[in-house]
């Protein structure tokens, strides 16, 4: 087999273990929680079936490719939820040596290019990563909010934690932004979330 074909089937197979990262929120219908790999693939959907809301032009596939592949050093960091702010002190750290090791099983110029893909969403400077941030934390609050907020009242979320947490997204969408501050106040009316 051709080495280049070999690396990259190596990486294909490596990025199966997604598969088995599962996050704190549950599916839409409540029934399990959610995996990375499907996170990924409903962000990518997201990103072009929303594409219209985001603030600026962007580069749609360059937004698909930064979601699809944006959690895959989880295969080595684990899922941080995102509300655990302990877990935030060493998940750079964590997630820099994941990605070295992960995307740089593929050939040279295609770990580079993955790599400096997820750099620019983690920066979170440009069109592109601002758009792909606002669907990223828009997707969980779409499940939490389908499933009554399960994930949420396991873990006592209050609204001033979602609203921390998305305090950016305006960045990306303002329209998604809006539709975000609409969850969030139907949910503390539910009791999903926590009033303060």
């Amino acid at each position: 087999m051709d080495e280049r074909l070999k690396k990259q089937i190596d990486f294909i197979i490596e990025t199966d273990k997604a598969k088995q990262i599962f996050r704190q929120n549950y599916i839409a219908d409540g029934s399990r929680k959610e995996n990375d790999a499907e996170h990924g693939w409903q962000l990518a959907l997201m990103s072009y079936l929303l594409k219209e809301h985001a603030n600026e032009d962007i580069d749609i596939v360059k937004v698909m490719i930064m979601v699809l592949i944006h959690d895959i050093v989880e295969i080595d960091a684990g899922d941080t939820y995102a509300f655990d702010e302990k877990g935030y002190e060493s998940k750079r750290d964590r997630e820099v040596a994941a990605a070295d090791r992960i995307y740089n099983i593929l050939p040279k110029d295609q770990a580079k290019e993955l790599y400096d893909i997820w750099e620019e969403f983690e920066a979170y400077e440009t069109p592109e990563a601002k758009y792909a941030h606002a669907l990223d934390h828009f997707q969980p609050l779409l499940l939490h909010h389908n499933t009554n907020g399960i994930s949420w009242k396991e873990h006592g979320i209050s609204k001033s934690q979602v609203y921390k947490r998305n305090i950016r997204t305006k960045e990306g969408s303002k329209t998604i932004d809006d539709c975000i501050n609409e969850v969030v106040e139907i949910n503390v009316k539910k009791g999903n979330l926590k009033d303060e």
